[in-house]
Order: C-alpha cells, then sequence, then structure tokens
C-alpha cells in the first residue's frame, strides 16, 4: 500500500492512502499528539471529511488493538514457510499457578523447545518478553514451536 506523508507546516504530519474501495482517507498526527481521521470528498479531491478525532492515549489503544491480531498473523505466515513450525495462542486463566510470576517460573523454552514469544494483555502487546516480565490473568500467550512443544507449553500454563 502506497502512503504519502505530508508536511503540515504549523500543524503536524498527514498520511494518506487510497483504500480497497478507492476511497482517499488521512490520518492527521497533530504536533500536540492528537489524532484527526478524515475522508476525502470524491468530487473535491481538497475537502476532507472529519471522520474521527482522537486523543494521543486513543490512538495508543486502536493501534494496540490493531497490531495485536498483526503480530499472530506474521507468525502465522511464518510457520507457513518453515515446515513443522506452529503458532499458537495460550491463554492464562486466573486459576493457572503463574498469574501473578515472571515469564522466565515457567522455564517454557527449556522444557518444551517452544518459545513465547509475544504477550497480549488487554489491547497492550509485548513483543519479546523477557524473563522478568509479571505474567497477569486474561494474558494471551503467542508461542512459536512444534505442535508438541506448543501443546507443552498449554499444559505448564495450566498445571505448573
Amino acid at each position: 500500500m502506497d502512503v504519502k506523508e505530508v508536511l503540515l507546516p504549523g500543524v503536524g504530519l498527514r498520511y494518506e492512502f487510497t483504500s480497497h474501495k478507492g476511497d482517499r482517507v488521512g490520518i492527521i498526527a497533530r504536533r500536540g499528539g492528537e489524532f484527526d481521521v478524515v475522508r476525502y470528498a470524491a468530487d473535491d479531491p481538497d475537502q476532507a471529511r472529519p471522520v474521527l478525532h482522537l486523543t494521543d492515549d486513543e490512538a495508543e489503544a486502536v493501534a494496540q488493538i490493531l497490531g495485536a491480531p498483526r503480530i499472530a498473523e506474521r507468525f502465522t505466515e511464518l510457520s507457513r514457510q518453515v515446515p513443522g513450525l506452529e503458532t499458537g495462542q495460550i491463554h492464562l486463566v486466573a486459576g493457572s499457578p503463574f498469574v501473578d510470576h515472571p515469564l522466565g517460573d515457567t522455564h517454557a523454552r527449556t522444557r518444551t523447545g517452544a518459545s513465547i514469544v509475544a504477550i497480549v494483555r488487554n489491547e497492550e502487546v509485548l513483543a519479546s518478553p523477557g524473563p522478568s516480565e509479571m505474567l497477569r490473568a486474561q494474558d494471551v500467550l503467542i508461542v512459536i514451536g512444534t505442535e508438541d512443544g506448543i501443546a507443552a507449553v498449554e499444559q505448564i500454563i495450566d498445571k505448573g
């Protein structure tokens, strides 16, 4: 997808692209941290119609929401390219022995050969979490490894 970046002096930056339906869409990143999503009129390419105004925090939340599925999607694509490599999602339930414990306590990679490559927590994605990252109830662990390795990580997370 071709995204054009345009400097708006005194305002910030505008990113614009054409959607798959042919709509011209713009995202204005204001110097103060706010964002505006606009759609350009088909009959007047200079007229932008506001679609959405986001604060910096709201824009970050949207970016995280849109980013989380993309990380899992990229790992799925990688697993298609490498025979025997799979990806999985493991939900950390409240009863897991690892809730409120660091990721390293699982010893998942050492015990199974599979790696926990990301943690999805609410709308946030923690890519490449370190062993000191605390696990929380409702986290979703993104695991990459063999099918057996992923199943073994799931058993560890569920039962210890």
